[in-house]
């Protein structure tokens, strides 16, 4: 009864979509209110419909309906509650159907946003979010049916990958999927504006949270997958540039360079085209993410393997970009911009070299990504691009991207004087000589090293001169004390310091990132109970081996007690799992500080008892955790509404004036 509820569910939810897409287009041309409000019913239709699917392909993960083929290849009687519901998107048409659902969620808290605003635009950005669920809902119905049956129903399943029983399972993939379902959002809106010729900027200004909320989540998405990654697959590192790992920062580089530069068209008016290209390209780049998860035509250990998908994928990114791209030729005397840039040392110019640096990264990423592809096709042999190349392109514009985040606060709208320069740099560039000079006597001699750490010690400086000043001006002018200006100034300004937090937290990333990539130590020892051996400080005695049954599988760990400089720090348990008709996984342990990681692997065992054991140090690694949630902090303070549009609204209250949005004046 509930796969036939289920898959009913998505056969009408496909009607619905291709009405409500129709509608929408036609309410706009003809300016019909009957057809938008159809438009909006059907809409929430979908999304009652997308609603009642989940629910029952949960209900079957949830119940062990063997029958359904989804349920048997992704959950067993031993998996644990916790990851048979999350294995709603273990799995190729699983994921698909979250993905749908997400889509008809966010139109309907777009719908209710804009009940009584955006009019010309509300229309054919619903049309084109509407055109999208047509797509998935398509698949869904007849090609990934995610309540296909078995011909004779299964006595057990299969299980959940071992490696996909881990935490990160339960919060990297939703996360991501945020990410990239929420650009279709600001997308949608970049060609409604299109469509209507309101090219003014509105639509930025519409759906500048749905991009911060977007790229909020995207970040999450990447930080789950590298720390899952970390202590999962026991290699001791956490990014290995693996095509699906590419995939998903691809959008998050050019979704950082448009938010960037919408600043330079809401603050000059300039850069209209270039926005719209990297929306767009954001969006694509989703597209193209989920078509190398789900193709199969690249290996990696995180995709779901060959499919029949990768070409229905291709054509649908074709499509959209051939749309886009005929939209922005036949607007683009409407998108010209009003100002010129003035000067190359501004702040116009520090975004514009920003823009630059961020899509040459995500081309390089990009080319390196395709090129197996491409040369499989040309001479039929697919030869990979390995991390050298990456590192190679990624660590010396990573530098140049810093510097810019550290120039940027420090020069000012449209040139930069002389004076100017002199009286901000000064102080940055001290301290930055300072550090690099304390760098040097503490032995570190690699030019890339030394520039990562100078330049992380100039940005942070220049960050927290912006706070000092900005709070001893208003503490001055107001009469408050420092601590009440500091809180007040960032309230009345959340957009711009949370920006501040966020490259805080970039600072962090970048000083966890060169730490744990250049200072690593390793060492492998293999070992009878009873023996020790040394990495770094660390001195590590392996005790004992042993092997107990747990729910589905076995599992081997040994015991080792460490000492740090002599004092006891406790006992790491690195061990093997074993699970039936499936490949061993290796559980790493850690002792974890802000200093380092000591990461311990058990790389193998013997009848006897002996073990060999893999250790690494890590320095600094939880530098790109912790900075990695200071950057969602300042995201979620930039999502905030400013001070001073609660104010206006409350003046105008006691005033007895109406309060009337800017957009919905606007039409």
């Amino acid at each position: 009864m509930m796969p036939t509820i289920g898959y009913g569910a998505l056969l009408i939810a496909f009607v619905v979509a291709v009405f409500t897409t129709i509608a929408a287009f036609l309410s706009g041309r003809w300016k019909s209110l009957s057809l938008y409000e159809s438009t909006e019913r059907g809409s929430r239709a979908l999304f009652l419909l997308a609603s009642l699917s989940i629910f029952a392909m949960e209900y079957l993960l949830v119940g062990r309906d063997f029958s359904i083929k989804y349920v048997a290849s992704y959950t067993s009687t031993t998996l644990p509650l916790f990851y048979t519901i999350s294995a709603l998107w273990a799995g190729q048409s699983g994921s698909l159907l979250f993905w749908a659902w997400l889509i008809s969620f966010f139109t309907i808290i777009v719908l209710r946003q804009n009940r009584t605003k955006n009019r010309s635009q509300m229309p054919y950005a619903i049309g084109v979010l509407s055109f999208v669920a047509v797509f998935f809902f398509l698949l869904l119905a007849f090609v990934a049916n995610p309540f296909e049956r078995l011909a004779v129903p299964a006595q057990e399943g299969m299980g959940m990958n071992p490696m996909l029983i881990n935490p990160g399972m339960v919060f990297h993939p939703p996360t991501t999927y945020l990410g990239y379902v929420g650009f279709t959002i600001p997308f949608a809106f970049a060609l409604a504006a299109l469509m209507t010729g309101r090219l003014d900027g509105q639509w930025i200004t519409t759906t500048r949270r749905w991009t911060i909320l977007s790229w909020i989540f995207l970040t999450i998405g990447n930080l789950f997958g590298a720390y899952w990654a970390y202590v999962e697959l026991g290699w001791g590192g956490y990014w290995a540039w693996d095509p699906v790992e590419n995939a998903g920062i691809l959008p998050w580089l050019t979704a950082t360079a448009f938010l960037h530069s919408v600043m330079i068209q809401e603050k000059r008016g300039m850069l209209k085209i270039w926005n719209m290209v990297l929306i767009v390209l954001t969006y694509a780049l989703t597209i193209f993410g989920t078509f190398i998860t789900r193709s199969g035509i690249i290996s990696s250990v995180h995709s779901f393997g060959v499919s029949n998908l990768g070409p229905m994928f291709i054509a649908f990114l074709v499509i959209l970009l051939l749309i886009s791209f005929y939209l922005l030729v036949q607007r683009r005397s409407l998108l010209r911009s009003s100002h010129e840039l003035d000067s190359l040392i501004s702040k116009e110019s520090t975004f514009l070299y920003n823009n630059l640096l961020l899509t040459g990264l995500a081309f390089a990423i990009f080319w390196g990504t395709i090129f197996p592809m491409i040369s499989e096709a040309v001479r039929g042999v697919k030869i990979t691009v390995g991390p050298p190349f990456f590192n190679q392109v990624a660590v010396p514009i990573g530098l140049a991207l810093l510097l810019l985040t550290g120039m940027c606060p420090l020069v000012s709208w449209r040139k930069a004087t002389s004076q100017n320069i002199r009286r901000h740099f000064i102080a940055p560039l001290a301290i930055a000589t300072i550090s690099a000079v304390i760098f040097i006597a503490n032995g570190i001699r690699s030019v890339y090293t030394l520039l990562s750490l100078t330049l992380s010690a100039f940005v942070f400086c220049t960050i927290l001169i912006e706070f000092i000043r900005g709070t001893h001006t208003r503490a001055r002018m107001r009469s408050e004390n420092h601590l009440q200006a500091l809180w007040r100034l960032v309230l009345l300004n959340k957009r711009r310091y949370g920006g501040y937090v966020i490259h805080i937290g970039v600072i962090m990333v970048i000083v966890g990132i060169t730490g744990s990539s250049v200072f690593k130590q390793e060492k492998i020892a293999t070992l009878v109970p009873g023996e020790s051996f040394t990495i770094g400080s660390y001195q590590l005695t392996y005790r004992n081996l042993d092997s107990v049954r747990e729910k589905g599988h076995g599992v081997v760990a040994a015991h080792l007690a460490v000492d740090k400089n002599g004092k006891a720090l406790g006992e790491l348990v690195p061990q093997k799992h074993f699970y039936q008709n499936k490949e061993a996984t290796t559980e790493v342990d850690i002792f974890t500080s802000l200093k380092e990681d000591l990461y311990v692997i058990l790389a193998g065992y013997d009848q006897e008892e002996k073990a060999t054991f893999k250790a690494l140090i890590n320095p600094l690694v939880s530098w790109l955790w912790y900075g990695g949630f200071v950057m969602v902090l300042g995201g979620l303070l930039a999502i905030g509404p400013e001070k001073q549009k609660k104010l206006k609204k409350l003046k105008r209250a006691r005033s007895g004036q109406p309060f009337i949005p800017e957009e919905a004046a606007l039409n």
